[in-house]
């Protein structure tokens, strides 16, 4: 009896072992099919232009460099200030960067830069979520600093996220199922003439030069109802993040040791997003009080949107980000609210 025991039990370990090489290789394959797909997505292209663009600048060569999301490689464009202002400027917003990631990308930045003026887009909606994978891999993928990659796994993710980032095919699949979705339509349309309904894309983006992405789409009329993102937002619920306000307290504070000057400004969302959106002045308050409380210069433009009209519908890509023609407005209005209370406030 004891010998069958044995056998039986032995058994169980040879097809417990199968099973997990068995799922190792498929995890393995899939893995590296949802990593290809990913490094296909055009965003992480641009990110990349821009980090290979950035370490390919002379040493200590930048007097400002602008961080932040999105948000942030949408409104400011290099080539459109740095005439204006004299210094020489570069763009290193990343897709939905949060504080902790821009903690980070910062302390990269000044192993090769010592910019004056560091200027942080400041979106309420990247500092009031603890933690986000795909935000952080933005920055994984294209920075050259294995070092401070392997830091911010260990000091910021969350111990379960960990181990989601270390499978390839868990951490890539949403890339290559929305890859694999454009390949399915291209050739549903190439074969049979079908494509689901989408509105026309009415204009053109590409990465241009100094981390600035240009684009001159104008907003679908989608966007002013149907599938705004901002519908049922109230500001009375919004707040930091404690995890995030950490991070910008660290912002802050290597800036101070670096000797840079922080500036902190909130890019404007479209104006029927702003039409959503309940109580927006309960955020500005929030966010300008933490920055009058650190001492740094604040400018929101959805209050000055709000206040002077700058900007028409015509000016954003989408319900939350300007396009060129908006870029070239808000960048003039910025160059001189920064000479007149940075430089000479």
């Amino acid at each position: 009896m004891r010998a069958n025991s044995y056998t039986s039990n032995f058994k169980i370990i040879i097809k417990l072992i199968i099973f997990v090489l068995v799922m190792a290789a498929i995890f393995f394959v899939f893995g590296g099919k949802y990593k290809r797909a990913a490094d296909m997505n055009t965003v992480n292209a641009y990110t990349k232009a821009r980090f290979d663009d950035f370490y390919a600048l002379e040493k200590n060569s930048l007097d400002m460099v602008f961080i932040g999301s999105s948000h942030s490689y949408c409104t400011f464009d290099p080539e459109k200030i740095d005439p204006y202002t004299g210094l020489n400027s570069f763009q290193m917003g990343t897709p939905s960067q949060h504080a902790d990631t821009t903690y980070y990308e910062l302390r990269e930045i000044y192993n090769y830069q010592n910019p004056e003026y560091v200027v942080m887009e400041l979106y309420w909606d990247v500092v009031d979520d603890d933690f986000e994978l795909k935000q952080a891999e933005s920055l994984f993928e294209v920075m050259n600093n294995q070092e401070l990659i392997d830091e911010y796994i260990k000091e910021v993710f969350p111990e379960g996220e960990k181990a989601k980032y270390n499978l390839p095919a868990i951490r890539y699949q949403q890339e290559y199922f929305a890859y694999k979705s454009s390949q399915w339509e291209k050739a549903l349309i190439e074969k049979f003439g079908v494509t689901k309904k989408t509105e026309a894309t009415n204009g053109t983006e590409y990465y241009r030069s100094k981390g600035y992405t240009f684009c001159d789409t104008v907003i679908p009329e989608s966007e002013f109802d149907r599938t705004n993102q901002f519908k049922n937002f109230d500001g009375k619920d919004w707040d930091f993040s404690p995890k995030q306000k950490e991070y910008l307290q660290k912002i802050i504070d290597l800036c101070n040791e670096k000797g840079s000057k922080l500036i902190f400004v909130t890019a404007p969302i479209a104006n029927v997003s702003m039409d959503f959106i309940k109580n927006y002045t309960a955020v500005h308050e929030k966010l300008s009080s933490f920055a009058a409380e650190n001492n740094i210069p604040y400018i929101d433009y959805n209050i000055v949107n709000m206040e002077e009209n700058l900007l028409e519908i015509e000016n954003f890509r989408d319900d939350a980000h300007l396009n060129d023609s908006g870029v070239a407005i808000v960048d003039t209005h910025f160059v001189k609210w920064f000479q007149q209370n940075v430089v000479n406030g």
